[in-house]
């Protein structure tokens, strides 16, 4: 009776969409609600609070700046602590960091040096939680289906950021920026209480090495050994510095003072999410056999809403720019994922993820910065068109580097999996294992 009440209900999901997958995606679908809010939020707090470009730019470099400082130990204590206990505690400690900063803007008392220290915490509990999420996302799948499970968890994470966008912009502009923030907050509180319940007891405990540098030692020989990884973190450097500083300053400036305020930078940012919903959707029914030349190629529609803020386009304009963009950025970063997923030893993805994660977002506390002085200095037009070239002309060079050509797909080399096609299941290695790739602002979008 139990067996038969038990079989219908197994079949309702793929052999991929273990518990804890689904679980793990759930946290994020509520985290990503938030934390795309809350973007626009933050902005609008400190415009509030009586801040320029320069200050919206600080506020930005001093989240992104402990994020970098501390990538690389959060890899390594992924891969050597539990990694479902450092996503928890991050989740806590940004819980905190986005209460009290919620708090002081309710209240009118929020000066800019303290939304400088609470998104600073924020960003150092990101920079303990990306490269574990990660670590567990790749451990989480394995077979021909990898890519499919990839595409379907960044599906959901991204959908739910299009109603956190449009819902956050609306919000900011109908109850403030204070509220928005304190739905954040609630929203990584429910995230750390469903990822305290994963079961990881079928997950393989990970010995430690000899010690915290001889591990960071290991992930580095790891990094530089493969000029494909190098050459496209390096790459993101660029990419996602002057992301960071379009999205973060030049693009909430430029719906303020051209398209009428929040409400349309939300729209625009929510379109985006449109763009990855459906990248991913054809992600997970095309294959490519070059996956990371097919990935590079869809970096270049990244570098379109800079030129459509430098012009500017009216906002239906920038959603369509923004949509195109979101595509584009999808079809790389279920490349990215599958290919480190085919190429790196699962005990050492946390690390090498570290890698990854400080190389791509070393400059963003940079960018964020400059971005108000470029902005004098230059003008806000020069500056982003000059983003726009930037980031096209280093994805151009990265096609130089002969791996990211001509690195193939494998075919699937575990168990006896059927010839067949799309129905070839996919296994999950423990029945503890899980997934998250949530994140602040990266090259995974």
């Amino acid at each position: 009776m139990t067996k038969r009440s038990a079989s219908p209900r197994a079949t309702r999901r793929p052999a991929w969409a273990g518990r804890n997958y689904v679980l793990l995606t759930a946290a994020t679908i509520v985290t990503s609600l938030g934390a795309n809010g809350a973007l626009i939020a933050t902005t609008w707090a400190v415009f509030e609070s009586g801040g320029d470009a320069g200050d919206v730019g600080l506020v930005a470099m001093a989240r992104f700046l402990p994020l970098v400082l501390f990538l690389l130990i959060g890899g390594a204590v992924a891969d050597r602590f539990p990694r479902h206990r450092v996503m928890v505690a991050a989740n806590t400690m940004n819980f905190v960091s986005q209460a009290v900063f919620a708090a002081l803007v309710l209240s009118g008392t929020a000066e800019i040096w303290q939304m400088m220290v609470l998104t600073g915490l924020c960003g150092a509990g990101q920079a303990f939680f990306n490269p574990a999420a990660e670590g567990m996302l790749m451990s989480s799948v394995s077979g021909e289906q990898a890519s499919r499970a990839f595409a379907f968890y960044r599906m959901a994470m991204h959908g739910a950021g299009i109603g956190g966008a449009a819902l956050g912009g609306a919000l900011v502009a109908f109850v403030g920026a204070g509220w928005v923030l304190a739905v954040d907050a609630a929203a990584f509180a429910v995230a750390a209480a469903l990822r305290a319940f994963l079961d990881v007891s079928g997950i393989s405990e990970r010995k430690p090495g000899g010690g915290l540098l001889s591990d960071l030692r290991e992930g580095w020989q790891e990094f530089v050994g493969r000029p494909w990884l190098w050459s496209i973190v390096a790459q993101f450097s660029v990419v996602v510095g002057l992301i960071g500083a379009v999205e973060s300053v030049y693009g909430p400036l430029v719906a303020r003072d051209e398209l009428g305020g929040a409400r349309p930078w939300g729209i625009a940012l929510a379109g985006y999410g449109v763009g990855t919903v459906v990248g991913a959707i054809l992600m997970t029914r095309w294959k490519p056999r070059r996956m990371l030349l097919v990935g590079t190629l869809g970096v270049f529609p990244i570098a379109l809403p800079s030129a459509a803020l430098a012009v500017p386009l009216p906002a239906i304009g920038l959603t369509a720019v923004m949509f195109a963009s979101g595509v584009a950025m999808e079809i790389f970063g279920v490349s990215w994922m599958t290919t480190l997923h085919q190429e790196i030893p699962e005990e050492k993805l946390s690390r090498v993820s570290a890698y990854d994660w400080f190389g791509s977002t070393a400059l963003l506390p940079l960018t964020t910065a400059l971005a108000g002085p470029s902005e004098t200095a230059f003008g806000r037009t020069a500056s982003l068109w000059g983003a726009a070239v930037l980031m096209t002309l280093v994805t151009a060079l990265v096609l130089l580097v002969p791996d990211v050509r001509n690195l193939t797909r494998r075919p699937h080399r575990e168990g006896a999996a059927a010839a067949g096609g799309g129905t070839t299941p996919a296994a999950v290695p423990a029945p503890g294992a899980s997934a998250d790739a949530e994140g602040a602002l990266g090259r995974h979008g």
